[in-house]
């Protein structure tokens, strides 16, 4: 299947793409002059995350991918929770990068690679692992005493550590040369030529080289979606197409345009329709989306931070709270655990001190409560 550029009027775009670049570059510019810009850059990145997976058609709430990365898992984890974790991970690991790096040769084999693995062979290895953190975890997160994890009952750890000892293996397989050729016909289409439609889509980005940088993003998320480059990693395109607005400047700092929360506002039916034309502006308009909805969190935390720091007027010295507000800040949701451990409390205090603060419950359990300012 050809992506052929030519077909495409790069007319229509040139206005929408401007707005595009604008509002990008003015988000981006106050992102970087704001005193709550780390916190907006860590919220971005799992709002961004949850957005991608529910633009593939899977829901992922932010609570449990916010605590799924804090290892303080209350449930076993789903697939698709796993898969948002990756994107997260992946959206850090390429914002530590240089600008070029994820679109270099060595970063596109890199990033594949590990989104193959992830695909394929890592859910087993994170429900087990999570398992195993949620048993031992769990008495301890509301404070309860409860005994020490190896005399909690009803608990077979000798089935875990044999399921753990699986999933090692598997890992070791998966990593082993040669397993391109090897890969389960159940999980994969064999008649899909991934190296094939790789090199075409990188030969749609040398023919958009000398177009605008927005232009050369939305280009290339479409082809990657046309050419469906990866079997199981539609949202590697996403953070790709991210990566050439921050390449080109538009985007700076150690972070990612979130273009999934934006996407998320466009209707699927325009950003799947049959006409190429539509698509595009479709892509364009989310960008467009993505920096508008920017602007509305930071001035959302900026003034939650402004009513925070007002409770703090006559506190000692020694009270933890200026701590609390920024770890509220830096997180989109803390549990008692989170905040036991960064502050250096016990759960219980920790619990106290939230409630000092005025914070807001998000999950509307009795138990394993998380807490936030949105």
């Amino acid at each position: 299947m050809a992506y052929d550029l030519a077909k495409s009027s790069m007319s229509t775009l040139m206005e929408p793409a401007f707005r595009a670049g604008t509002a990008l570059t003015r988000l981006d510019e106050r992102i970087a002059r704001s005193p709550v810009g780390q916190g907006w850059m860590e919220r971005s990145q799992f709002t961004d995350a949850c957005a991608s997976l529910w633009i593939d058609g899977e829901l992922v709430h932010l609570e449990d991918l916010v605590l799924h990365d804090a290892t303080k898992d209350i449930r076993t984890p789903t697939h698709e929770l796993t898969i948002a974790r990756d994107v997260l991970r992946t959206c850090r690991r390429i914002a530590a990068q240089l600008p070029g790096w994820a679109l270099s040769a060595d970063g596109i084999r890199t990033l594949r690679k590990t989104s193959e693995i992830t695909a394929a062979d890592t859910d087993e290895v994170e429900t087990t692992a999570a398992i195993r953190r949620v048993v031992v975890n769990d008495p301890e997160e509301e404070g309860d005493d409860g005994d020490d994890a190896k005399d909690l009952p009803g608990v077979d750890y000798a089935a875990i550590d044999a399921v753990l000892a699986r999933s090692d293996a598997a890992i070791k397989q998966a990593k082993k040369p040669g397993r391109a050729a090897e890969k389960n016909p159940m999980v994969y289409d064999l008649d899909w030529d991934e190296d094939e439609r790789l090199e075409e889509w990188r030969g749609v980005l040398r023919q958009t080289q000398d177009l605008p940088a927005v232009l050369q993003a939305v280009v290339a998320l479409d082809a990657w979606n046309e050419l469906s480059v990866l079997q199981h990693a539609p949202w590697l395109g996403r953070l790709f197409c991210a990566s050439i607005l921050r390449q080109a400047g538009i985007t700076t700092g150690a972070h990612l345009a979130a273009i999934n929360v934006g996407l998320k506002t466009i209707p699927v039916d325009r950003r799947r329709h049959r006409d190429r034309e539509t698509r595009l502006l479709a892509i364009a308009h989310g960008l467009i989306a993505a920096a508008e909805l920017g602007l509305k969190e930071h001035d959302r935390l900026a003034l939650a931070r402004t009513l925070m720091e007002r409770k703090l007027d006559g506190r000692r010295t020694s009270s933890k709270l200026p701590e609390l507000v920024e770890l509220v800040m830096a997180k989109p949701l803390v549990s008692a655990k989170m905040v036991a451990k960064t502050l250096e409390m016990t759960p219980q205090a920790a619990r106290r001190i939230v409630s000092e603060l005025g914070l807001r419950e998000m999950t509307g359990r009795g138990r394993f409560r998380a807490w936030g300012i949105m």
